[in-house]
């Protein structure tokens, strides 16, 4: 089963918009550069623009750049702007209320899903855009 890959890509597209400044970047760049459909990117900037992430126009002479300065900005804003889901997913049907498994089993898996989706805010919180560009910088030096 595969990951959901939007923070991961959400997180590459602010990156590159650090990097830019203040000059707006069009959607087909972004694309190139992760390596996608410009529709996929144009979603995910959608989701970015409504948390005031980044800001938009649409265009001959549009394009996009971050609303904000990028030690202003958390991944854990990133991380519920692109609204990832949960680590794992409950079960697709409900199980059979006649077991005593069955009965309780998701109302316990909710609460540790809560808890885990929790603590990877709480640490997401810690890095901003500004420690990734810093990453990304020392990791090509």
């Amino acid at each position: 089963m595969a990951a959901n890959s939007q923070f991961s890509i959400a997180v590459h597209i602010l990156a590159m918009l650090a990097q830019s400044g203040e000059d707006k970047v069009k959607s087909e760049c972004l694309a190139g550069s992760v390596n996608t459909n410009a529709v996929v990117i144009r979603r995910l900037l959608g989701h970015l623009n409504e948390a005031n992430l980044v800001v938009s126009q649409t265009g001959a002479a549009g394009g996009t750049r971050l609303a904000k300065q990028p030690g202003d900005i958390t991944l854990d804003s990133v991380y519920k702007a692109v609204n990832c889901g949960e680590v794992f997913a409950l079960h697709p049907n409900t199980p059979s209320q006649d077991c005593p498994v069955g009965k309780n089993i998701e109302a316990v898996l909710c609460c540790i899903q809560k808890e885990i989706d929790r603590g990877v805010e709480a640490r997401l919180a810690k890095y901003t855009l500004q420690d990734i560009m810093g990453m990304v910088e020392h990791a090509v030096a």
